[in-house]
C-alpha cells in the first residue's frame, strides 16, 4: 500500500475535491474500504449530523463543541473545545464532507475529510464552522483546532477518522500539499493524532503526540 501510495504522490496531480468534481476525473474507492459505524452500528453518512462523544464517561467523557477561543479577535466563535465531563450539555452536531463523496454518501476510515459544525449562523460567521489546524501557540507547545477553514482545498482543513486502539475512533489531521492528493491510505507518516490540551480550564481538542483522543459519533436526531 505504501508503494501505491507514493506512487500516486509522483503521478498524480493535485485534485480539488469539491461538488464540481466529474467522473472524467474519477477517485475508485479502494476494494478494502471500511465505512465509519456510529454508536448503533449504521454508517456514517454525509447527508446527516452527528454528535462526537467521548468513549468514556464520567469526568473521562465530554462531547465536542464550538466555542470562542480566549483572546480571539475573530468576529466569530471560532474554537473546537471537549466538555469536561458527560454530564451535562451535549455537543455541536457536525457533518463529514468526504474527499470521495462523489461515489456516494458514506465516510470511510483513512479517508481525507472535512468537518464543519452543523448549525445555523450568520453569513458572516459560514466560514468559522469548518475545522482547521491554527498556527503554533507557543504558551501550550501544540497547536490548536479551530474554525475558519475551506472545504475541498488543499490547507490546514484536512482530517482522518481512524480506528483507535483502545475504544472507539480517532482523528488525525492530514496536510494536504500541492503533491498529494490521494484520498485513501494506511501509511499516516503525513499525519498527526488529534487529542487535548487543557486551555484557560478548558479542553481544547489540539495536535498531541501521545494519547489521541478515543471518539464515537452520535447521530442527531
Amino acid at each position: 500500500m505504501k508503494c501505491l501510495f507514493l506512487v500516486c504522490l509522483c503521478l498524480v496531480p493535485i485534485v480539488v475535491f469539491s461538488s464540481t468534481f466529474t467522473s472524467q476525473n474519477p477517485i475508485n474507492l479502494p476494494s478494502d474500504a471500511t465505512p465509519v459505524l456510529d454508536v448503533t452500528g449504521k454508517e456514517l453518512d454525509s447527508r446527516l449530523s452527528y454528535r462526537i462523544i467521548s468513549t468514556f464517561w464520567g469526568a473521562l467523557g465530554g462531547d465536542v463543541y464550538l466555542g470562542k477561543s480566549p483572546n480571539s479577535d475573530a468576529p466569530c466563535a471560532n474554537g473546537v473545545f471537549r466538555y469536561n465531563s458527560d454530564v451535562g450539555p451535549s455537543g455541536t452536531p457536525v457533518r463529514f464532507i468526504g474527499s470521495s463523496s462523489h461515489f456516494g454518501q458514506g465516510i470511510f476510515e483513512n479517508e481525507l475529510l472535512n468537518i464543519q459544525f452543523a448549525i445555523s449562523t450568520s453569513k458572516l460567521c459560514v466560514s468559522y464552522t469548518i475545522w482547521k489546524v491554527g498556527d503554533y501557540d507557543a504558551s501550550l507547545g501544540t497547536m490548536l483546532l479551530e474554525t475558519g477553514g475551506t472545504i475541498g482545498q488543499a490547507d490546514s482543513s484536512w482530517f482522518k477518522i481512524v480506528k483507535s486502539s483502545q475504544l472507539g475512533y480517532n482523528l488525525l489531521y492530514c496536510p494536504v500539499t500541492s503533491t498529494m492528493s490521494c484520498p485513501f491510505s494506511s501509511d499516516d507518516q503525513f499525519c498527526l493524532k488529534v487529542g487535548v490540551v487543557h486551555q484557560n480550564g478548558k479542553r481544547r481538542l489540539a495536535l498531541v503526540k501521545d494519547n489521541p483522543l478515543d471518539i464515537s459519533f452520535k447521530q442527531v436526531q
